[in-house]
């Protein structure tokens, strides 16, 4: 598993954790005898595609897709030519609602997270066809760390946080110094209660531009 040389050095303390090493013990032992994803390779996507120094947005998943070619290791994302899962699609139905481009040909937000939107899951690994199955092994202590490293280091960074579980993270963040938006999770099951008309991403760019900080490109192809 390869991770960025600014991230390892700001996780230094992390990685080398009593409950880091049992997690990746664990891993290690499920990858001998059950397909898990994303690949190894993809398992810290969203931090060596978007740089500690560069983020300006963080959107908060759960664990990975658990699809054979779905999950690369960036929250909501799937590869291209992948159907649009239920989620995503309906971050779709937003996403033409709030900023009126077209539906992009392609689930694959890997544009996002070259823009400085940090797209990270609260796990970040799972077994194939079992969602949450490698939930409260470790990897919630890890990325906890993580948004706290954020909130602690940068300034004017904006947490979306969809959904309960992604909200209970929000006492890890700052917001003297962050601003939180808040919505229920994209879901078939929720998005009606409140997540569409929520124009997360018109918000994001507002609140930059107050910062004069440079607003997000979204428009995906």
């Amino acid at each position: 598993m390869k991770l960025n040389a600014k991230w390892k050095s700001l996780l230094s303390d992390e990685l080398n954790k009593p409950y880091f090493k049992d997690l990746m013990s664990f891993l290690e032992d499920e990858q001998k005898t059950q397909t898990t994803f994303p690949v190894d390779e993809n398992i810290f996507s969203a931090f060596n595609l978007t740089s500690f120094d560069d983020i300006k947005v963080v959107v908060l998943g759960q664990d990975p897709y658990h699809g054979k070619g779905q999950g690369h290791g960036l929250a909501f994302s799937v590869q291209g030519g992948i159907t649009f899962p239920p989620s995503l699609k309906n971050i779709f139905k937003e996403y033409i609602d709030d900023l009126g481009f077209d539906i992009p040909v392609s689930g694959n937000l890997t544009l996002w997270a070259e823009k400085g939107v940090f797209l990270l899951n609260t796990v970040l690994t799972v077994r194939e066809s079992h969602a949450h199955s490698h939930k409260n092994k470790g990897w919630e202590v890890f990325t906890d760390a993580v948004i706290k490293i954020i909130s602690d280091r940068k300034k004017y960074v904006v947490f979306i946080l969809w959904g309960k579980p992604a909200q209970f993270k929000s006492k890890l963040i700052d917001e003297s110094k962050h601003l939180i938006l808040r919505a229920p999770h994209p879901s078939p099951l929720s998005s009606y209660r409140g997540f569409f008309g929520s124009k997360p991403f018109s918000k994001v760019n507002t609140y930059l531009k107050s910062h004069n900080i440079n607003e997000i490109d979204w428009k995906l192809k």
